[in-house]
């Protein structure tokens, strides 16, 4: 049973998803644009809504902390932050992984300084690739609380034992209302379980977590830990499933295509933004340019398996990138590209497009234009640069 659609900024449906997960510990610090995520926790707890503890701490780098101590002890927790707030807590991002214990974040993404700019961009989601964690990005508020609700359900599976981080953009989602379905707590409830986790350090027997190890055996633990993300990948698929039965809304796991079915030509993207790409698609789609859209919802695990069955064959993937791996290319380009060296060496002409950095606005039109004049190109046979930054002035 499904109640009443609630109105929510994506800050406030952060919240909530926390609230609805029954997290026992969060630890905060304020930054622009998450701080509405812990704000509004805080006056659940003090309403007397939540029963769970606020730690206030005096850096973002003690907040993650507060809340790996409290995960390891046994406490569902969590935390929120941004941009330079996740560069300052960034060794504990790491510390999490390695000891494999669940725990759930919330990154609004906003462009790294200097010079300072609180708008979206997503350098500072990116940053975390290598980390450990698996990382999710939602689309609109729905998602980011669906995806939230899930994310406790992956990172607490005996299979998985990995942290997950759920991106959302600033302000597009962050301080921006929307609709918002949410389920009866009772059966929320029932569908996410009690808290799972591999271990906890309670004080009752001694036990000792990041020891100096012999390289063979930090190797070992850096595989199991590559071990768990592919199991994920399944988990992932699963619980999608699951709540999609039980709540009557699933995104596809991994990936979400749209208009994929007949496409010759793709279109790679993730965030907020994807939305204003799905309308250039439908335009395009009317006017007869056979397009398809892969929306990213999962990077880490990277779903290496999806992108192969829908891009083999395909004779051209346009992969837009709202960050740019300085020296390089975009980070999801340059992840689509190597992935699909996997399974193939012939690849199809493929082009990424950086635009939007520090927050700059693109539109449907802008999506539409780059991505008509595109397939235009190679069907006259002229492929456009690889690599492409988009900046509208």
């Amino acid at each position: 049973m499904v109640m009443p659609k609630v109105i929510l900024t994506g800050n406030y449906t952060v919240a909530l998803a926390a609230k609805m997960a029954r997290v026992d510990v969060v630890a905060a610090y304020p930054i622009t644009p998450q701080t509405g995520i812990v704000e509004k926790l805080a006056e659940y707890i003090d309403k007397g809504e939540l029963d769970a503890v606020m730690i206030r701490v005096e850096s973002e780098h003690s907040a993650l902390a507060a809340t790996f101590g409290a995960a390891v002890a046994g406490a569902r927790a969590f935390t929120a932050t941004s941009s330079h707030g996740l560069l300052y807590m960034h060794e504990w991002v790491h510390w999490v992984s390695r000891a494999r214990i669940p725990v759930v974040m919330a990154i609004v993404t906003r462009t790294i300084g200097p010079p300072w700019n609180i708008w979206s961009s997503y350098e500072d989601f990116f940053g975390q690739r290598d980390t450990g964690w698996i990382l999710g990005f939602a689309m609109d508020n729905q998602e980011v609380f669906d995806m939230t609700i899930q994310a406790f359900k992956i990172s607490e599976d005996p299979r998985v034992y990995l942290p997950v981080l759920i991106g959302l953009d600033a302000f597009t989602l962050s301080h921006t209302t929307m609709p918002v379905d949410t389920p009866e707590q009772e059966e929320l409830d029932k569908w996410l379980g009690p808290r799972r986790q591999g271990y906890v350090i309670d004080g009752s027997e001694p036990l000792a977590l990041g020891n100096l190890a012999w390289p063979e055996d930090s190797e070992e633990f850096f595989m199991d830990l590559q071990r768990g993300m592919e199991e994920a990948k399944k988990v992932i698929r699963e619980v999608d499933e699951s709540y999609g039965k039980t709540f009557g809304r699933k995104y596809g796991g991994l990936i979400h295509c749209y208009h994929c079915e007949d496409a010759k030509y793709h279109a790679v993207i993730m965030g907020a933004w994807s939305g204003d790409l799905m309308e250039a698609v439908d335009i395009l789609r009317e006017e007869g340019y056979p397009i398809g859209l892969i929306r990213m919802r999962f990077i880490r695990p990277f779903p290496d398996e999806e992108m192969y069955e829908i891009l083999n064959g395909s004779k051209g993937v346009i992969v837009f990138d709202r960050a740019i791996s300085f020296g390089s290319l975009g980070p999801l380009y340059l992840d689509v590209a190597a992935n699909l060296t996997k399974y193939t060496r012939k690849l199809p002409y493929m082009r990424n497009i950086v635009a939007g950095v520090g927050g700059v606005n693109v539109t449907h039109k802008d999506f539409y234009e780059l991505v008509r004049t595109t397939i235009d190109d190679l069907e006259k046979g002229v492929e456009p640069p690889v690599f492409t930054w988009y900046h509208r002035r």
